[in-house]
């Protein structure tokens, strides 16, 4: 059976028996191909006060106005800060030949999931969930829906840990974040294990 730790107190699987209240509450959104309007008004009606960005590479050719230094200088007129965090980018490089990660048969994923073992990983998750903490956060990638990018890993990775992450997708409904199956907490650390996932 596996076990989850949550503060002091031991549960099962979220998604199978009602824990504490969880330590902090993300957001999460892919700009797509959407407007700098549309992506501000969805981030407005959450009343969303911190944007990070979570792209390795902060810039679009085709979309300009998702580039950085666009970002910086728009959000802020929007009451909204915007923060850079490379240290949560995607496209990782493999770093070990035996990844524990044995459900995840896309590379790039499991690149990914070796990278949140790191101690680099875990000052910059630490720091993000530091900013959820102070003022209402959402992070963001380029990809609208958040199973086709390492923002995915990023939101297991929180759940697993006992916080609550909320995916935004335009400015109707949020749908809560429900961990994969095959993530497991082993030693402390999220493994994907099991089937096989993607």
């Amino acid at each position: 059976m596996q076990l989850w730790l949550r503060h002091s107190h031991l549960c099962l699987r979220p998604d199978t028996v009602a824990c504490d209240l969880p330590l902090a509450t993300l957001y999460t959104i892919g700009h797509s191909t959407r407007t700098l309007n549309e992506l501000l008004s969805a981030l407005e009606v959450r009343s969303i006060e911190t944007l990070v960005d979570i792209r390795a590479f902060p810039v679009s050719r085709r979309l300009p106005h998702f580039n950085r230094e666009s970002l910086e200088r728009e959000l802020p007129q929007r009451r909204i800060k915007y923060v850079w965090m490379a240290a949560l980018g995607g496209y990782r490089k493999q770093i070990r030949k035996d990844s524990p990660h044995t459900a995840l048969r896309n590379k790039s994923l499991r690149n990914y999931a070796d990278y949140t073992l790191t101690p680099e990983f875990s000052r910059a998750i630490n720091e993000l969930v530091a900013l959820a903490e102070r003022s209402r956060t959402a992070y963001m990638c380029a990809e609208r829906v958040y199973f086709r990018c390492h923002r995915m890993i990023v939101s297991d990775w929180l759940v697993a840990h006992g916080h609550e992450v909320l995916h935004i997708d335009g400015e109707g409904v949020m749908r809560a974040h429900k961990l994969m199956a095959e993530a497991r907490m082993i030693d402390g650390e999220m493994i994907y294990s099991g089937g096989q996932l993607f």
